[in-house]
């Protein structure tokens, strides 16, 4: 089964910036892990601080490695205490 993040973090005011210019290596890391099939992070137009997010791995095992990797990154500090709201499910394939 593939998994399957979608969600979003809201991103305060006074830390946009730097969310922006982390975002940019945090999305080309991402997207060389094997396993991941597709991974999306977009600034929402329509809510100010809001990035959409939206990412398919092709199994548990590629998803944590993400996570693992994710979570020791600079990408980590950048975004330390920011809320997120995500939801994880298993999809078919």
């Amino acid at each position: 089964m593939k998994i399957r993040l979608t969600g979003y973090i809201q991103v305060p005011e006074n830390r946009l910036s730097d969310v922006r210019a982390g975002l940019i290596d945090h999305i080309r890391l991402t997207h060389q892990e094997p396993g991941c099939i597709s991974f999306e992070v977009t600034e929402n137009p329509d809510i100010p601080g809001r990035f959409d997010v939206a990412e398919t791995f092709t199994d548990q095992a590629a998803f944590d490695t993400h996570q693992t990797r994710t979570k020791a990154s600079p990408w980590a500090e950048i975004t330390a205490g920011i809320p997120r709201d995500y939801e994880i499910t298993e999809v078919p394939g």
